[in-house]
C-alpha cells in the first residue's frame, strides 16, 4: 500500500491559533488523510480528536517534546487523549556541536522512550541540517546519533533539511532501512539553511521521485512548508495533486 499523505500543521503556525478548526477543515477538504500537530493552540485534545474523526482524518504522529523530565506525564497524557501513537521531536542545533553534547541529548531521548513505552507509544526522531552538516572523526553526527538512540526509536526524515546538511535524501532513506516510517516531504530552492521560501512539492530543486522511491516501508508522507510566498492551502493542494497523481502517496481521492 502506498504511504498515506498527511500535513504538518507547522505549515499553518501563523494562522492556526486563531482558526485551528478551520485549518483542519480545509486540509480535510483537500483530501489529506491525516495531520501531524505541533501543539494544539489551547484546544482540548479530545475535542480535536473528535473533530478529526468527523472530518475523516487521523493523527499520523505528533510533534511533541521528548517525554522526559517533569513534563513527561503531561506530554504523554495530552497526546494519548489526542490519539497520537508516535511522538516525534528533535535535539537542539547546539547539541550537535560535540559528541559529548549529543550523548547528553540522547539520554533525554532514551528516557522519553521508556516513559512512552509505558503508554504504549513510540518515540520518533526528526532531523534538521546540523545532524548532517556536522561531522566527528569522519562520520556525520546523524550516523553517530543513530548508534546512540534506543533501537525502538523510529525515524522521521526531513528530506529538505537532510539535503541542506549536504546529504542525498534518497541515499539516507535507503541506509535507514525499515527504521524510517515518516518522511517530511517538502521542496524549494535549497539555497539557504535559514530562510528558503518553500514551493509546492515537485516545483523546487529536490529530486522528489528518487527520495520517495527509495523505500517501501514508509507509512506516511507528511507535507510541510516552513514558509512560502504563496497561499498555504493552494500550496498544499498542488503538493497533494503532484504526490497522488504521480502514484507516490495515497489520499482520500
Amino acid at each position: 500500500m502506498l504511504p498515506g499523505i498527511a500535513a504538518q500543521l507547522w505549515t499553518f503556525h501563523e494562522v492556526a491559533a486563531a482558526d485551528f478548526e478551520g485549518v483542519l477543515e480545509k486540509i480535510a477538504g483537500l483530501g489529506y488523510l491525516a495531520v501531524e500537530p505541533l501543539g494544539l493552540h489551547g484546544r482540548d485534545p479530545l475535542a480535536v480528536r473528535a473533530l478529526l474523526d468527523s472530518l475523516g482524518m487521523t493523527v499520523c504522529s505528533a510533534h511533541a517534546p521528548f517525554p522526559a523530565g517533569p513534563s513527561a506525564s503531561a506530554i504523554l497524557d495530552e497526546n494519548a487523549a489526542l490519539g497520537a501513537s508516535t511522538l516525534v521531536w528533535s535535539l537542539e542545533r547546539e547539541e550537535f556541536d560535540s559528541p559529548s553534547a549529543m550523548e547528553r541529548g540522547v539520554e533525554r531521548i532514551n528516557e522519553g522512550v521508556a516513559n512512552a513505552r509505558a503508554y504504549g507509544m513510540t518515540v520518533g526522531y526528526h532531523n534538521h541540517y546540523a545532524e548532517f552538516a556536522n561531522t566527528f572523526g569522519g562520520r556525520s553526527a546523524y550516523s553517530l546519533l543513530l548508534d546512540l538512540l534506543d533501537p525502538s526509536v523510529v525515524i522521521e526524515l526531513d528530506m529538505y533539511w537532510a539535503r541542506m546538511g549536504g546529504a542525498d535524501p534518497a541515499s539516507v532513506i535507503r541506509s535507514l532501512g525499515s527504521r524510517v516510517k515518516f518522511l517530511h516531504v517538502k521542496d524549494g530552492p535549497a539555497i539557504s539553511q535559514e530562510d528558503d521560501w518553500m514551493v509546492p512539492v515537485g516545483q523546487g530543486t529536490l529530486d522528489i521521485a528518487s527520495a520517495l522511491n527509495a523505500s517501501d516501508t514508509i507509512d506516511w508522507h507528511i507535507v510541510e512548508l516552513d514558509r512560502s510566498k504563496m497561499d498555504m492551502i493552494e500550496a498544499l493542494r498542488e503538493s497533494y495533486s503532484y504526490l497522488t497523481s504521480n502514484g507516490f502517496s495515497r489520499g482520500a481521492r
